[in-house]
């Protein structure tokens, strides 16, 4: 899809949220004469926004009015921010931002990580990648922030090396040293497209994020051919304009995702498959 109905997506989806209310603010409730402050966040649907539902009441006790928006496309979510139509979002990875910083110019900073989702590579044609033929392809994201982690997880598991010296978060399939079963890389399609490339039984494995293996009811524990290890940098985080990091709000939104309420319903709803992190986690 292109940029510019990217656009057009996120206009419709603005404007159906801003007609409800404003930018962050302070107001009076009128239910009990204190001061609230309304906070926009654009998230992901999953797991992201169903995480951000269950830290909605939890914030009203504190004083903060949480507007959750789904945003799926991935274009999305910063640009709205970066424009100042949502206080904050809830989506994306370190290494993503630091691309899009890079890329677009956004003065977008971390606020704090929240949780770690594994990406796995799911098949409909193999259970155990020892089965994996010669040849096979490998279908991916086209997102290249993801390409080194996906990377990572082939070399890890023995069907890959990459070349000495090569950053693996930063490192692309150029940067392929040696692959022995002359695997091919389809590296073309759009991350939310990626589940239903492997409903369909596209390729011979296919690169999914978790939010969205979790949207088609993959558990990435259970049903990932293979899965990325605990060690990873793609620490999923609460993203926001620079400075307001200090404020109020965004410092009670984080600390609520790190609550023990969070923590127990991330647990017993994902059973490993997303978990909440240190706050400072890099």
């Amino acid at each position: 899809m292109k940029k510019k109905t990217f656009g057009l997506i996120f206009t419709a989806v603005a404007a159906v949220t801003l007609a409800a209310c404003g930018s962050s603010n302070s107001s009076s409730s009128e239910s009990s004469g204190e001061k609230t402050t309304t906070l926009k966040v654009g998230a992901s649907s999953t797991p992201h926004a169903e995480i951000l539902e269950q830290a909605k009441p939890l914030l009203a006790k504190e004083g903060v009015d949480l507007e959750i928006t789904v945003m799926d496309d991935y274009a999305i979510p910063n640009k709205a921010l970066n424009a100042g139509d949502i206080d904050a979002n809830y989506f994306q990875h370190i290494p993503y931002l630091n691309q899009e910083v890079e890329k677009y110019g956004y003065d977008i900073v971390n606020a704090g990580a929240v949780h770690v989702e594994p990406m796995g590579l799911y098949s409909k044609k193999i259970d155990d990648i020892k089965d994996l033929a010669d040849g096979a392809t490998i279908i991916t994201s086209n997102s290249t922030s993801d390409w080194g982690r996906i990377l990572t997880i082939l070399e890890d598991n023995g069907l890959i090396t990459l070349k000495d010296g090569v950053d693996k978060e930063t490192a692309t399939f150029d940067d392929i040293a040696t692959n022995p079963k002359n695997l091919k890389f389809n590296h073309d399609i759009a991350p939310a497209m990626l589940a239903t490339v492997y409903q369909n039984g596209e390729g011979d494995l296919v690169a999914i994020n978790a939010n969205f293996a979790l949207g088609i009811d993959l558990n990435p524990q259970k049903d990932a051919v293979l899965l990325e290890k605990d060690n990873t940098p793609y620490v999923n985080i609460i993203a926001v304009r620079k400075g307001d990091e200090n404020k109020d709000a965004i410092k009670k939104l984080v600390e609520v995702l790190h609550s023990d309420t969070i923590k127990d319903y991330v647990n017993e709803k994902w059973k490993g498959s997303v978990k909440i992190v240190d706050a400072d986690s890099k």
